[in-house]
């Protein structure tokens, strides 16, 4: 609701921009052919996440892996953190968020492990995992569209795969330092989710496991997300029709990123590119890209990634300062908790959990890994 007024404010204020002529209609125009089919794969990804979770998929997945690692904690740990990894590359931070924090918190509940560390897992990787493909953040669409590559994940992941890998391997590196040592070596085995209808669950799996691979092979990414959205909607109004509903449309942030979107095109049209320039830097090399980098961590860390990442969009310019910024917007936004929606959606479903975190052990977290990923994960864009 908190996301939903802000955003209705903003488009308030954009509206007022456009009748006054601060805005241009050329330029709103502009802003809405840009951003309708991010936000229509937006939508479409996250229907298919959440009729997916429905069906009991992610539940199914977390308890083979627990039984897939018969009982040892650390394979169990490296399992979650690859599922976590993949789980964002391709449906997004907000499903590894919302949807997997969840399943990782009852699944280490069930077999008697401390929840939280599994719950960090998933909040920091929902993160710093976001750099890998152009589907795994909103940012990466709009940066991946600046860029001209028509969301090519081969060319997003030449530009940005390195820094990925360092992103994770450091969240990893961190988590596993601050958090493995204190769970147990081995742990009970706990009896498989009861699944209400296999056959939902069927459907859910071949769809989204069709799904992944759609998602990288050149096509816009909305596309193969609702053709995805409309088998499940399809399968589930056949047979669980009492699943569907108005509520799994994620209407809050559309209203928010719209109305994001006008205002800050109403800034930019303002002049706001004279001051985020010297802010920002101009050059490619690496004291300017840390500097991007930096910029943009602190920025996100201080209102919110989404924002941070339009209003330093214009004076990036050249491909590996987009990047840096990613890297900036996507992997630093782990000190505060608003800087992410995804870090705020995670703590809400700890709540509904009854898992109890202090925000301060998550800042503290997050300002040992953030500066960590800044500085190295800036230096393969390097030429």
């Amino acid at each position: 609701m908190t996301l939903a007024i802000i955003g209705g404010v903003l488009w308030i204020l954009g509206i007022i921009a456009l009748l006054t002529g601060a805005l241009p209609a050329d330029d709103a125009i502009a802003v809405a052919d840009r951003v309708w089919p991010i936000l229509l794969f937006v939508v479409a990804v996250t229907i298919v996440a959440e009729l997916a979770s429905k069906a009991g998929l992610f539940d199914v997945v977390a308890a083979r892996l627990a039984k897939l690692a018969r009982g040892r904690t650390a394979l169990l740990w490296v399992l979650v953190v690859a599922l976590a990894t993949v789980a964002t590359a391709f449906l997004s931070l907000d499903t590894t968020a919302v949807l997997l924090t969840p399943v990782v918190v009852s699944m280490a509940v069930a077999r008697k492990l401390d929840p939280l560390p599994f719950a960090f897992v998933t909040v920091v990787l929902a993160n710093t995992a976001s750099l890998v493909l152009p589907v795994s953040n909103l940012t990466n669409l709009l940066a991946s569209e600046a860029l001209g590559g028509g969301h090519d994940p081969v060319a997003f992941l030449a530009l940005l795969g390195p820094s990925a890998l360092i992103a994770i391997a450091v969240s990893v590196v961190v988590l596993t330092v601050v958090f493995l040592r204190r769970l147990p070596k081995t742990y009970p085995d706990a009896d498989s989710p009861r699944v209400s209808d296999t056959l939902l669950l069927r459907v859910s799996g071949v769809v989204t496991l069709a799904l992944l691979p759609l998602l990288v092979v050149g096509l816009e990414p909305w596309i193969p997300a609702v053709g995805a959205a409309v088998v499940l909607i399809a399968a589930f109004a056949w047979r669980a029709p009492r699943a569907l509903g108005i509520r799994l449309v994620p209407w809050s942030l559309l209203v928010f990123a719209g109305g994001l979107f006008l205002a800050v095109g109403a800034l930019e049209a303002l002049g706001i590119g004279q001051v985020t320039t010297v802010l920002a830097g101009t050059g490619d090399d690496l004291v300017s890209l840390w500097q991007l980098a930096g910029v943009g961590a602190l920025v996100a860390n201080g209102i919110n990634n989404l924002p941070a990442y339009l209003a330093l969009e214009s004076v990036a310019g050249s491909p590996v300062r987009l990047a840096a910024l990613l890297i900036g917007v996507n992997a630093g936004p782990i000190v505060t908790p608003w800087a992410s929606l995804a870090t705020l959606l995670w703590h809400d479903r700890l709540v509904a959990a009854g898992v109890e975190v202090r925000w301060s052990r998550f800042v503290l977290l997050g300002a040992v890994i953030a500066p960590l990923i800044l500085l190295l994960g800036v230096l393969p864009l390097v030429r």
